[in-house]
């Protein structure tokens, strides 16, 4: 993207917003909290098992591919059922936490997965540049390996979390919104957006809040 008022240049991540509906509610009453369920893509019927698919037969709504719960203060947050959530849900100058499953990286050593300097370059050490080194102590700590210890094994693949991200700019008609910057996980994943608990929070207009029709015709059938 560019920035006419200053000329520079920024990279931008583009999410899609693909069919995200309400799907159902979690109350206090019921289960302990308050909570907005959403789906997202579609899901062939032959492909979803029947609880689910009566699931979402009750809401109806088509089969979603992606189901995420999204927690709210109160009863005022929770958005009606079957409502669709489109790009111009976000604002253009706003910011939000993007959540995804960063890359997994298979197998790493230690320097990979943690930062860890290594052994020497010279002077004695052999075939040992890049080892991890000691495990733990022999005496006094028991002669076993603390929990937690950093150590090779699998990189990546877990959730990560990226706190205010900038929204540069939203295209309603396509359902694209263009972040600023980088975010979590490799390309096509599911990514999730909430606002930026670290940020004052947009004003909403009285009339986003009200439910939309849903753009997708196709109903679940149990």
């Amino acid at each position: 993207m560019y920035e006419p008022e200053t000329g520079r240049r920024f990279p931008c991540t583009v999410v899609q917003m693909d069919r995200v509906q309400v799907v159902a509610h979690k109350t206090r009453q019921r289960n302990g909290y308050f909570a907005v369920q959403v789906g997202s893509g579609w899901k062939h019927p032959s492909n979803v098992t029947r609880p689910l698919l009566g699931h979402f037969a009750e809401s109806q709504v088509s089969p979603k591919r992606h189901l995420v719960e999204f927690k709210v203060q109160d009863e005022s947050g929770l958005l009606g059922i079957g409502e669709t959530i489109g790009a111009s849900w976000f604002q253009e100058g706003q910011y939000v936490d993007a959540r995804a499953n960063s890359r997994g990286m298979g197998f790493a050593g230690g320097m990979k997965r943690h930062g860890f300097h290594g052994q020497p370059a010279s002077h004695g050490v052999s075939l040992t540049h890049r080892a991890m080194g000691s495990a733990g102590q022999s005496q006094g700590g028991g002669s076993r390996v603390y929990p937690g210890k950093k150590m090779p094994g699998r990189m990546g693949g877990h959730q990560v979390t990226t706190q205010n991200v900038k929204v540069v700019k939203v295209d309603d008609e396509k359902g694209l919104v263009v972040l600023q910057g980088s975010i979590p996980g490799p390309d096509g994943c599911l990514v999730k957006l909430s606002d930026a608990i670290k940020k004052p929070w947009p004003n909403v207009p009285v009339n986003m809040l009200q439910a939309q029709p849903a753009a997708d015709p196709v109903n679940a059938t149990a």
